[in-house]
């Protein structure tokens, strides 16, 4: 039981509120026990009014109350209300299932999740497994953490798929002792790709057999595009420690909306110590306090109709960018399929530079995208780009990729 945070001495530096209690000021003691109450009386305040169908959060602080209070778990996480199951990918839409407010943290945002569960799970020297290619946050997380990351890889074939053969060997490896824990990105950035139910299932019997933690990114979840069916959030799974990671800032797409929450479940012995440790890091960290916590309910009110807006505008986009690319006689640009998410990776001839490419876009037709490598994919000859743009912003844009790889290629 709890094996994930106290096999091999992982998590030593992070007491159990239990421990922390217990140390004599002067000697450690992280959270005192009216600390400790206070944080819990909060959470079980904040939890009663935010109610969201999706993956929910975690909040905490009376909202009575004049004087600070640190919401980090409980009370503004009832007005999330949860179905753990709110369906992404079309043609999938499980039942509903209720999610107990206490499972979930409210902080700033899922960068900080990532910093706490790093925390939580690991000590210096320890690795996590990050996908590739991949947005390189978690790399620069980790190493303000001193916890290594050890890549695997995402394959394309047609569609993009994780290679469980690759995660298997890294488990039983010689750094198979150090990964305390699996990210997921679901669905991935910049892939697009979810994860596909035969991948889950081999992924959540492989983390349980190693003692290994999964953390799953769901950000992009309600965004799907082109998505197989059978698909969703991870957020609930029962069969191992699992810290499923969502937020406003990409629920609205509003990067100002800094909300972000951690949802735990797994094995009931695991959880336990794990929201234990959690209640500490979070008493220590008071990420949020009332006056935000307080407008929760009116982004949660706002976020379906938000949500549903950019998800037409990406779809729009994506049609509208297949048109061009079939219509374009010289075909030397073409799409990866993105079954989600609000960004496509674009394939051009490898033999464009993609730096040189990104930066005659930006001198010459004012439009960006980012090029492949930030992203750490296998071979150059990539860019990706938003979807998110207004309708006729994106097709000058789109127009302007093909005109800019014909001079290159010209030149």
């Amino acid at each position: 039981m709890a094996a994930f945070l106290t096999a091999r001495g992982r998590g030593r530096c992070v007491p159990s509120a239990d421990e922390s209690h217990a140390a004599p000021a002067g000697e450690g003691a992280i959270a005192s026990d009216t600390a400790v109450a206070s944080t819990t009386a909060a959470s079980e305040a904040v939890a009663s009014d935010i109610v969201v169908s999706e993956a929910a959060a975690s909040g905490a602080a009376a909202p009575e109350a004049v004087m600070y209070e640190a919401a980090t778990s409980g009370a503004a996480a009832s007005d999330i209300a949860v179905s753990e199951a709110a369906p992404a990918a079309a043609g999938s839409r499980p039942t509903p299932k209720p999610v107990d407010p206490a499972d979930l943290y409210l902080l700033s945002s899922t960068s900080q999740a990532y910093s706490w569960l790093m925390k939580l799970l690991c000590d210096p020297g320890d690795a996590v497994l990050a996908p590739k290619p991949g947005y390189p946050l978690i790399e620069s997380i980790a190493r303000l953490e001193c916890v290594d990351t050890i890549e695997y890889r995402l394959r394309y074939d047609g569609s993009w798929y994780i290679d469980t053969a690759e995660l298997r060997e890294l488990l039983d490896g010689p750094d198979g002792g150090r990964i305390r824990a699996l990210v997921l990105i679901n669905p991935n950035n910049p892939s697009g790709s979810y994860v596909k139910p035969s991948e889950r299932e081999r992924i959540v019997a492989m983390c349980r057999d190693h003692g290994v933690a999964l953390i799953a990114d769901e950000v992009f979840y309600d965004y799907a595009l082109e998505p197989f069916d059978g698909n969703a959030r991870l957020a609930g799974e029962p069969g191992v420690l699992t810290f499923a990671l969502d937020g406003f800032s990409k629920m609205l797409a509003a990067p100002h909306a800094k909300v972000g929450w951690i949802q735990v479940s797994g094995p009931d012995g695991d959880v336990a110590e794990a929201m234990r440790r959690l209640d500490v890091i979070a008493d220590d960290y008071l990420p949020m306090g009332d006056i935000i916590a307080d407008r929760i309910p009116e982004l949660l009110e706002a976020a379906p109709a938000q949500t549903a807006r950019v998800r037409d505008r990406v779809r729009g986009n994506l049609a509208l960018l297949r048109r061009i690319l079939d219509a374009d006689p010289a075909g030397l640009v073409t799409v990866l399929r993105a079954e989600g998410g609000w960004n496509v990776l674009l394939r051009v001839p490898s033999v464009v530079d993609e730096n040189a490419l990104t930066l005659r876009l930006i001198d010459a037709y004012r439009f960006t995208g980012q090029p492949g490598y930030f992203f750490d994919m296998p071979t150059s000859g990539y860019l990706a780009v938003s979807l998110l743009p207004e309708p006729e912003e994106f097709e000058r844009g789109v127009r302007a990729v093909l005109a800019a790889v014909d001079d290159m290629l010209e030149a």
